[in-house]
């Protein structure tokens, strides 16, 4: 089959595979020397030894210096529970501005609750650096974003159009993995549904890049699909399933699924837009883990 033409509108996209994690980190761009966004970047996080490792940030820092490109946005598709996001290193390093969907606010409620993260920690997504809101557009260089609210895996999904691209998060998955667990707090089968259906709606061959792959073991990981496979293979969600058919097996499957490895510390550290939780009084930061309390 031919490839569809792209043009100047469509952006070229490297991915970054962190296997430790099966996490997708992109940079978009339209070409050496141009402007480009980070979407959804990976920090290394050993949870035996509590040690951090920048392998795979780094990896996307070589590359876009390499190319020359100019980071203007390092983008959160969600507040992550299998990876801590790499989102101020690389903007230590490499500038730019932390986005995240607005309803974050919500995870932060929720999951300072959970954390009992105290009066200091703020719940108002004021740690980022930009809040979007369902609908809003941004510019890269030549490359024209827009966003789209897709809430269901958490209340604050967002995935981000850029030309024939779509940037999914969590949301969905290669066809033959499926979709998103949504059994987190403020997780909803049915509004994860609509959710899909929503980007399902799309144009037949825009590009489809998820957050994660899980592979059979019959395949190599993989990471771009689109709207015509989705809709013709996906075996969660496609044409022919029912809201109903899909809430119910999507509350079945999540009741059998175990917690995420890195749940707990990638929460803790992702809701407050990568920065680990404050100091104490030895000048070392803990992570927390509820005794009963998930």
């Amino acid at each position: 089959m031919t490839e569809p033409r792209r043009s100047a509108a469509d952006p070229q996209v490297e991915p970054f595979f962190d296997p430790a994690t099966s996490t997708v980190t992109y940079v978009v761009h339209a070409g050496d020397g141009t402007p480009c966004v980070i979407i959804d970047p990976v920090l290394g996080y050993d949870p035996k030894s509590g040690r951090t490792r920048t392998a795979s940030a780094d990896a996307v820092i070589a590359f876009v210096r390499g190319r020359a490109l100019r980071v203007e946005w390092i983008l959160e598709t969600h507040a992550h529970a299998d990876h801590l996001t790499a989102a101020p290193y690389l903007k230590r390093q490499l500038g730019g501005h932390i986005g995240i969907g607005e309803r974050i606010t919500e995870v932060q409620q929720a999951f300072g609750e959970v954390f009992n993260a105290g009066e200091g920690f703020r719940r108002d997504g004021s740690q980022f650096d930009r809040l979007w809101r369902d609908g809003e557009t941004f510019g890269i260089g030549s490359l024209h974003g827009q966003v789209m609210a897709v809430p269901g895996h958490t209340p604050a999904c967002i995935a981000y159009r850029v030309g024939d691209a779509v940037f999914a998060g969590d949301t969905i998955f290669m066809p033959d993995v499926g979709t998103a667990r949504t059994d987190f707090p403020g997780g909803d089968a049915a509004t994860l549904f609509r959710s899909i259906r929503r980007l399902l709606d799309l144009p037949p061959t825009t590009r489809i890049f998820v957050c994660h792959d899980y592979p059979p073991t019959d395949r190599a990981a993989v990471f771009e699909t689109t709207v015509a496979a989705q809709r013709a293979d996906n075996i969660h969600v496609r044409d022919g399933v029912s809201e109903a058919e899909f809430v119910a097996m999507r509350t079945q499957r999540d009741a059998t699924l175990a917690m995420p490895v890195l749940l707990l510390p990638a929460v803790q550290v992702n809701m407050r837009a990568g920065e680990l939780p404050p100091a104490e009084a030895n000048g070392v930061a803990y992570l927390k883990i509820p005794i009963d309390a998930l």
